[in-house]
């Protein structure tokens, strides 16, 4: 009886983008792999050009970034991803805004390429002598969607003003995102490479109903482009949402970070999911902070160790309990979606705060005008059938909780009220701005949106390249081109006796990050610590090296079988040909065992499994096995 047909694929030249799940998964394209296997071999400064190429807020997502490329990392089909974004980050600290060494940064500018050389959006397609356009292009909002559509605005050559309803530019980077996870010195020193660039910021500067998109087309600019984000927390609707001490956590979280105090008592509950949930709670686990408390404290205490403890007292000043409370169960909370936040929901457990999942709001209990507590029910189901948003409960199962806060961190929305009729801007019914999945072109000419504004609330990286995109579509529409972009692979054979991997690379554990203890934890101590240089590169050692490949020639094989018996990992097979169906799956190659060229075996490979050991290789007797490393550059042509 002949064996089950084997469903294969002889894989097409995209097979070479995704076999680099890494790079495929940032939205902003960054070659993580290659960055990781440079600081592997201690090339530091070679991993810094080529994180911060595509990324203008690289040092930013090496502390925040929510890490798609660590959740598309192939290491974490055999025990845990790479810790990309913490690796990101150790070579920003030696290169980057923060490194203090400005130099690198105009070394990166002054290396770049021609025109049109490689992958749009990333440094090197534009030239260190682009000339000025003449045109001028208003960006609306500082946060990462508009400084990334400023930073590659400013390199084709257009004049750039961003401005910003706050005083200090960064959008909810700055007013959103707690000190403790993002320092406001790195912040400022990314914003200010980028103004360095020759983009102008304007703070104080809000867009309203009588200074709108007209006004600004009357000042001279060519295009605009909105990048307001989602400032505005959404409310409940539930008995008792409108008692005194219910705040929504964007609100709360902007008053922490302007100086502000909230007195939120000893007992509070975050009702949410989400990472802006665990900010919330992990910023009232803290309390409010003030720089001067910590002096006066310091001051009062008199002996250094005394004034440290004295300063770190008048630092912490949270909330004695804290507490979430979101519909989905813990494993399923969005948070818990990506390895970033299940570290983030790891560091809430260590710092003491409570999880009531699966459970939802019901009723808010008042006393005097003031939230006395909550009653909660138990949750049947968060989605329907369909798979569309609709909470189910079970009937009967109301708790009373006791709390003298609540943080409501549901969702966000866009404050449009500054769009004038007249503008020819469409809303969706949802309230966002209507524009187009690829362009990022609004209904109004000239006008372009992007980032939250029209997704909704998403990562911040995916709020970058939204930017970045906007950006090469406004360059289209001033200078009234296109481009067209297309792959080039390049492919360079690695001899067997000059291929090396690192020792024992395979059982190398993911390690996070150093941090600092818990009881150390105050108002604005940065929580995660940078990797000290052997931890990182030996977590970078953990990389699977996808950009190389294992290649196999049938016409070389004398089917002895020696590869398939030491596979550490068992992805090879060599199988009869009359078990095979070729559809469109990988194949390593058939064998012609007979002088009339007739097939009768097969090699099968799971390239999923493969760590690029190159045993396979050197256990060859012929050379039919041979490592392979391949990279992969979008051209840009067309257009000027």
């Amino acid at each position: 009886m002949k064996p089950n047909k084997i469903l294969i694929q002889v894989h097409p030249l995209e097979w070479y983008r995704d076999n680099v799940p890494c790079r495929s998964a940032c939205p902003v394209d960054t070659d993580s792999g290659k960055y990781v296997q440079l600081i592997a071999q201690k090339k530091y400064e070679e991993a810094f050009r080529v994180a911060r190429s595509p990324n203008p807020l690289a040092s930013i997502c090496g502390r925040v970034c929510a890490a798609p490329c660590e959740d598309a990392c192939r290491r974490g089909a055999i025990d845990d991803p790479v810790s990309i974004r913490a690796l990101k980050r150790f070579v920003m600290e030696r290169f980057g805004s923060e490194s203090q060494k400005p130099e690198a940064f105009r070394a990166l500018l002054q290396t770049r390429e021609s025109a049109g050389a490689q992958s749009p959006g990333h440094l090197s397609a534009f030239p260190p002598d682009r000339k000025s356009t003449g045109k001028k292009v208003a960006v609306i909002g500082s946060g990462p969607a508009g400084l990334g559509a400023a930073h590659d605005l400013v390199l084709m050559g257009h004049e750039v003003t961003i401005l910003d309803s706050a005083d200090e530019a960064g959008g909810m980077m700055r007013f959103g995102i707690p000190e403790y996870r993002l320092p406001r010195g790195v912040l400022s020193k990314e914003i200010g490479n980028i103004q360095s660039l020759g983009v102008n910021i304007r703070t104080n500067s809000p867009l309203t109903s009588e200074y709108g998109i007209s006004q600004l087309r009357s000042e001279g600019f060519d295009a605009i482009f909105i990048g307001i984000g989602t400032q505005a927390g959404m409310a409940l609707n539930i008995p008792g949402a409108d008692l005194d001490g219910v705040i929504k956590a964007v609100d709360y979280l902007l008053n922490i970070n302007r100086g502000y105090r909230v007195n939120l008592g000893d007992n509070v509950l975050v009702i949410g999911g989400g990472s802006v949930a665990l900010d919330a709670a992990r910023t009232a686990v803290r309390g409010f902070y003030s720089p001067q408390d910590a002096i006066d404290a310091a001051a009062d205490a008199g002996a250094l160790h005394t004034a440290i403890d004295a300063a770190r007292s008048a630092m912490r000043e949270g909330s004695l309990n804290v507490h979430i409370a979101s519909l989905e169960s813990f494993v399923e909370m969005p948070a818990a979606m990506t390895s970033q936040g299940k570290e983030e929901l790891h560091e809430a457990t260590l710092e003491g705060i409570t999880f009531h999942p699966s459970k939802g709001p019901k009723a808010i209990i008042g006393e005097d005008g003031r939230v006395k507590g909550i009653e909660l029910i138990d949750v049947d189901r968060v989605f329907d059938d369909e798979g569309r948003f609709n909470p189910s409960f079970v009937a009967g199962s109301e708790e009373f909780h006791s709390f003298d806060s609540i943080i409501l961190a549901i969702g966000q929305r866009a404050d449009t009220g500054f769009i004038h009729p007249d503008d020819g801007i469409e809303l969706t019914p949802r309230g966002t701005i209507k524009a187009d999945s690829d362009t990022l072109a609004t209904t109004a000419p000239g006008v372009f949106a992007g980032g939250d504004a029209v997704f909704g609330p998403r990562i911040l990286i995916e709020a970058v390249e939204n930017g970045k995109r906007a950006a090469r579509s406004i360059h289209e529409y001033l200078s009234s081109s296109s481009s067209s972009v297309k792959t080039d692979v390049t492919i360079e054979k690695i001899p067997i006796d000059q291929y090396r991997t690192p020792p024992q690379y395979e059982k190398h554990k993911r390690c996070r990050p150093p941090a600092i203890d818990t009881e150390r934890r105050t108002g604005i101590s940065e929580v995660e610590e940078v990797y000290r240089e052997e931890g990182a590169v030996r977590q970078a050692e953990r990389c699977l090296l996808c950009h190389v490949e294992t290649v196999y020639d049938a016409e070389l094989c004398v089917l002895c079988n020696r590869c398939v018996d030491i596979c550490p990992e068992e992805c090879l097979s060599l199988v009869p040909a009359d078990s095979i169906e070729v559809l469109e799956r990988d194949i390593a190659g058939t064998n012609d065992a007979t002088a009339t060229g007739e097939v009768n075996s097969a090699m099968l490979k799971d390239h999923t499994r493969c760590i690029r050991c190159g045993l396979c290789a050197r256990r060859c007797p012929t050379g039919a096995w041979t490592m392979e490393r391949f990279d992969f550059i979008d051209i840009i042509g067309g257009g000027k």
